[in-house]
């Protein structure tokens, strides 16, 4: 699995770091000219989009798990959004290619939106040296790539967010950041607490980009941004929203077939989930947590995981 292979060849060579927490920088503006460009039916309830994105510089994929009835739909008809997000060095499809998302009961009356959101583009708007510009993957997401579904695609409210791996964390940010969008939000794997292992995500940000501080500057002149894109240094802004949380730890476990070695991705991410989960604690923040124990940070656990999220965020 890519993800897993590329985080874990950081985690090889990477020390682990931390820094202290700020507060969140601004949001760069959106640009309203964000337009799909073609729109494909790959399966009778999965239809790609290419959307033209000021925000990104670039096209960018999209994949839609319509509801039913979605084909037919009147133009006023509005169905509740559920935004999965995939992890690091995978792509718009994988919950498709990788799980029977598309066959879950629960989700055959939502909107289910899958969006590209790069290698490395951990959910945020790059800042680029201070210069800011694309990538904007933040604004694409919550603000172009929203607006066009609720125009033209019958997406309403409410909303939940879920993603695994830098997904968790692009869900747990996403919902922090912006207060009253998600009314849910789940994390499975998520690298919750990156300013707790600084030298681990630039590690793996330089293998995808030129510039490893592209996206959130030095965790040291720039600790204000790291600290607004950290789950654990946002978690009061979590408060209202229902929250679920779980990982492994690393230990192979019983969805595992052949592994017979700790998996130190996994075993990072239930460090980070740990952190995350006390400070909500402190906060009396009220989540669902699911610790289970023996796990890795592979595919068979993540889909176990949507499904036992899946009453909470549907």
């Amino acid at each position: 699995m890519r993800s897993r292979v590329a985080l874990g060849a950081v985690l090889l060579t990477a020390a682990l770091g931390s820094v202290a927490c700020g507060h969140a920088e601004r949001d760069r503006p959106a640009d309203a000219r964000a337009t799909v460009v073609e729109q494909r039916q790959v399966a009778p309830r999965l239809v790609d989009l290419t959307i033209r994105s000021p925000a990104l510089g670039r096209a960018a994929k999209v994949r839609l798990l319509t509801p039913d009835g979605w084909g037919s739909r009147p133009r006023a008809q509005r169905w509740p959004v559920l935004y999965l997000l995939h992890g690091c060095c995978d792509t718009y499809d994988s919950w498709t290619r990788e799980t029977d998302v598309d066959r879950l009961r629960r989700l055959r009356h939502v909107l289910v939106v899958m969006p590209e959101s790069g290698d490395v583009g951990f959910y945020s708007n790059w800042r680029n040296g201070g210069r800011g510009g694309p990538p904007a993957w933040e604004t694409f997401h919550l603000v172009e790539l929203r607006r066009l579904l609720e125009r033209r695609y019958g997406a309403g409210t409410p909303r939940a967010v879920a993603g695994l791996s830098m997904g968790g964390l692009g869900a747990m940010s996403y919902a922090a950041r912006h207060p009253g969008m998600f009314a849910a939000a789940a994390s499975f794997s998520g690298l919750l607490h990156p300013l707790a292992d600084t030298r681990l995500l630039l590690g793996l940000i330089s293998g995808y980009a030129s510039d490893s501080r592209a996206v959130w500057g030095d965790p040291d002149a720039q600790r204000e941004t790291w600290a607004a894109h950290d789950p654990t240094a946002l978690a009061s802004r979590l408060r209202g929203t229902r929250l679920f949380v779980s990982s492994g730890d690393g230990r192979p476990g019983p969805l595992d077939r052949s592994r017979r070695r700790r998996d130190d991705v996994e075993a990072t991410v239930y460090r980070e989930s740990r952190a995350f989960a006390a400070r909500l604690r402190d906060l009396d923040v009220p989540a669902t947590i699911d610790f289970y124990g023996r796990g890795t940070h592979d595919w068979p656990y993540w889909e176990r995981e949507l499904q036992r999220s899946l009453p909470l965020l549907v």
